[in-house]
């Protein structure tokens, strides 16, 4: 229980280099590039969720926007195994790193913007002022609406950051106290488990939800410029 509860969130080192670069690159490993005529099990289910979420995604995209489609898939796969990964005891979660996902959001959204505005530059600029707004009050929405587009990534990053370290601190109290209870009081130990294994699972749903979540946002960004 005297253990710092964000340890776990500290960048881990070896012979004192960061090793975020190897953790991060670790959930490529899941997904093998099938290479046989008749594929197994696990590739053919792999494929068929890829489709289908690739699928689900595209189908309000037009021609530009489909050309998205590789970066989008790849994004909620990268996600998504990396926050299960982050489930594992001693591991480590790059996603509850706050510049980690600003340096995934910021060029994504900067992206879907500068594509706005070289497609659909009237559009784009018209998004900056609600069409019958009072002339007093054209500079002032100019200012709120510039600021709201800028907020886009941070939101981005700052939600993705926030339920996915709220739901590991979750965790690591609720094992904390389970432990303590052991030795005090058997029953509320077993009631606290019982607690800590549906959140775990939760979490586990939690991982999967906020990968779908900052992809579709991301995609809707793309969808709201092409």
């Amino acid at each position: 229980m005297n253990e710092n509860l964000f340890a776990s969130f500290i960048t881990p080192t070896m012979m004192g280099l960061p090793i975020i670069t190897l953790i991060i690159m670790l959930p490529n490993m899941l997904f093998p590039t099938p290479k046989r005529l008749i594929n197994n099990r696990m590739i053919s289910i792999q494929q068929w969720i890829i489709q289908l979420v690739t699928k689900q995604m595209m189908a309000t995209h037009n021609q530009k926007g489909q050309t998205w489609s590789l970066m989008l898939v790849s994004l909620i796969l990268f996600i998504g195994s990396t926050n299960i990964l982050g489930l594992l005891p001693h591991s480590f979660t790059p996603t509850t790193q706050l510049s980690m996902n600003l340096g995934m959001a910021i060029p994504l959204w900067a992206a879907t913007v500068l594509t706005g505005f070289r497609h659909k530059t009237k559009s784009s600029l018209a998004h900056l002022l609600p069409q019958g707004t009072p002339t007093p009050l054209i500079p002032m929405l100019i200012i709120i609406e510039t600021i709201s587009l800028f907020i886009q990534p941070v939101a981005l990053a700052v939600r993705l950051t926030a339920n996915i370290t709220a739901g590991h601190l979750l965790i690591h109290l609720i094992g904390g106290a389970t432990l303590a209870l052991l030795n005090i009081n058997t029953t509320t130990a077993m009631i606290t488990l019982i607690i800590l294994v549906s959140l775990t699972i939760l979490e586990f749903a939690v991982a999967l939800i906020q990968a779908y979540v900052f992809t579709l946002l991301v995609s809707l960004y793309l969808h709201n410029n092409t």
